[in-house]
């Protein structure tokens, strides 16, 4: 029988070095495949393994409010129409903007702008269920996506975020800064054949009635009227009361 060849000093076998062959993986828990606890592989592995989350994170999420970005709005709105079309339950869309925020900008500075723009998110995340989606869509502009929620509630959903804005000024230093929004509001149900940026346009439509109805209001098709049958008064209060201890939540003191 032939002899077998003796490592070479520089060979990773003989000087100790922690190189792994092709092929081998860390372990699920990041520990070394080759059990050797000199081994940095595993933690390199968890290092990337973070850097890879933190890098998902930034692709979809805003990063002055914390909202995710349009991007992910975009992904998310396409989920839940085709949701809507598997379960039958309707996905309501609201978009909204900041009114006169220029003279926001221009009276108070940009860096108070984007202090409007940060407590704004609060608020609206304060308002909406933890299955809604608030996005920061573009400037002063937001999005929400509301799955499983009819028109109607949509409506009321809206009117919260405008009323909550309305009573909630920005505080900076001695400055009390009122804000208000506007806000258009569509749906999609499973008899909808728009598209995305179609569904995007008719919600901004209604958003720029809003506007030009003297702002601080909801605007929504007229359509959505004629059918409050379809939303149940035990349907609305299921829903109201989830927003209302989401509401608590948010306003709970961090524990020690």
């Amino acid at each position: 029988m032939g002899k077998h060849p003796t490592p070479s000093a520089s060979s990773p076998l003989a000087s100790g070095s922690h190189a792994i062959a092709d092929g081998a993986q860390p372990m699920a828990d990041g520990s070394c495949p080759l059990a050797d606890s000199r081994c940095t592989v595993g933690e390199q592995f968890a290092v990337l393994r973070e850097e890879i989350r933190d890098l998902r994170e930034q692709v979809s999420t805003d990063p002055l409010t914390g909202l995710s970005n349009v991007r992910h709005l975009r992904l998310m709105l396409e989920q839940e129409m085709e949701r809507t079309k598997r379960n039958h339950q309707p996905t309501t869309f609201l978009i909204l903007d900041v009114d006169h925020f220029k003279a926001v900008n221009d009276t108070y500075g940009h860096v108070v702008g984007d202090k409007a723009l940060q407590h704004l998110a609060e608020l609206i995340t304060a308002v909406v269920r933890k299955i809604d989606i608030p996005c920061r869509y573009g400037g002063e502009e937001f999005g929400v996506i509301l799955p499983s929620t009819p028109i109607l509630v949509g409506i009321q959903v809206a009117e919260r975020v405008r009323k909550l804005v309305e009573d909630s000024p920005l505080v900076e230093g001695e400055l009390s800064i009122p804000l208000t929004v506007s806000l258009g509001v569509e749906t999609y149900t499973q008899s909808s054949r728009d598209s995305i940026e179609e569904l995007i346009a008719r919600a901004d439509t209604q958003l720029y009635r809003a506007k030009q109805s003297g702002r601080n209001c909801v605007c929504f098709a007229s359509k959505h009227t004629v059918n409050k049958a379809e939303v149940t008064q035990s349907e609305k209060d299921a829903l109201f009361n989830q927003l209302d201890e989401d509401a608590a939540d948010v306003n709970q003191p961090d524990s020690e």
